[in-house]
């Protein structure tokens, strides 16, 4: 499976940004599939979880109230929606795929090239 994150952009402080990631080679509907981010001079970070049948989520403090993850297995996508954008969310956001639903990023594999975000403020 190769998954591909999409949907960044320029965005002004308070606005919103919906990310997409899609999924190709296979179905990755058996999969928790997790958003990271990455800021310059940073480490990467989780932001966001999600179970494989979606009925399960896990946010990152940072973004918890500002972000919903969500997929849609018969299209091979996930989503995360920000909501409340602010200039520390400018990083680049990765999707990955996991067995677990946990934030630790060595849990999870494929990871696709990234998308930027960036927040003016």
């Amino acid at each position: 499976v190769q998954l591909q994150a999409s949907g960044g952009g320029l965005v002004q402080a308070g606005g919103s940004l919906s990310l997409s990631c899609a999924a190709s080679g296979e179905s990755f509907s058996t999969s928790v599939v997790g958003w990271f981010r990455q800021a310059p001079g940073k480490e990467r970070e989780f932001v966001a979880g999600i179970s494989r049948s979606g009925a399960a989520t896990h946010y990152a403090e940072s973004v918890k109230g500002r972000c919903t993850i969500s997929r849609d297995n018969a299209k091979n996508m996930v989503y995360l929606e920000i909501k409340s954008l602010k200039p520390e969310d400018t990083a680049i956001y990765y999707c990955a795929q996991s067995s677990y639903l946990i934030r630790r990023s060595d849990v999870y594999r494929n990871w696709g090239q990234g998308t930027l975000v960036t927040v003016s403020s």
